[in-house]
């Protein structure tokens, strides 16, 4: 199924930008009065009769609308502080919107290498992504902040660090017994840069009620932490 993107819609007619417009008519070369499908980024799919061809700004009908398409039933927020090599985290972005994922919020740590995260790209990459992998949600790619602003930040539902606690000072459970554990369906999880998080991040983790996880027994890159955390959340709610 072919998918183009258009933000926001009055109910009746979708406009297509030049982008999506020009894949639409140059490249696809759909005409007049062929049937497309629309997702509007926010979980809506909608079955569309193109009525205007123009390769610059493309228009069609609303003939049915889909709310929740493609939807998962859970909503997922990682905070991960992006890679000093740009294209992991980008790896990050794209997998882990395949998958299925609400919120990625990249984070600057105390002991980040990369200080700097523009965000542009990794929207991109998000939207290729929701079109490929079949849903009408685009996931929301949250300005960089630092870490000790998105600790202190009041969330609900479970909330998960993965970190190198030492047993004795907090002791750690199993991502999947941390989910098995938790009846609700809001989840926080929160990934470190290469070199983890500072031990004054940790403990204002847990002042803030965050749950020490570990993610097996492997020594995980940044990124392959990020999706592993995804995926767990995922398979839990889809398996279960």
């Amino acid at each position: 199924m072919e998918l183009f993107y258009a933000a926001g819609t009055d109910g009746r007619f979708v406009r297509l930008d030049a982008e999506e417009s020009g894949h639409c008519v140059k490249v696809l070369r759909h005409r007049a009065g062929d049937e497309i499908h629309v997702i509007d980024g926010a979980g809506t799919k909608y079955t569309c009769r193109l009525t205007d061809d123009n390769p610059r700004g493309a228009e069609a009908e609303v003939l049915q609308a889909e709310p929740g398409w493609g939807s998962h039933p859970y909503r997922l927020t990682v905070g991960c502080c992006p890679t000093k090599n740009n294209e992991r985290f980008e790896w990050f972005v794209e997998k882990a919107t395949e998958l299925g994922v609400d919120v990625i919020a990249p984070l600057i740590g105390e002991r980040s290498e990369r200080k700097v995260y523009k965000t542009e790209r990794a929207h991109r990459i998000a939207l290729s992504a929701t079109k490929q992998s079949l849903k009408a949600a685009l996931p929301d790619i949250a300005e960089p902040e630092s870490v000790q602003a998105f600790l202190e930040a009041p969330r609900e539902g479970l909330k998960l660090i993965a970190y190198c606690f030492e047993e004795d000072e907090a002791p750690r459970v199993s991502i999947q017994k941390a989910l098995a554990d938790y009846p609700g369906s809001e989840i926080t999880v929160l990934i470190g840069p290469e070199g983890d998080f500072s031990p004054k991040e940790a403990r204002l983790a847990l002042a803030n009620g965050y749950l020490p996880i570990h993610l097996g027994a492997s020594r995980l890159r940044t990124e392959t932490a990020a999706l592993t955390a995804v995926e767990a959340v995922y398979l839990h709610f889809i398996s279960g």
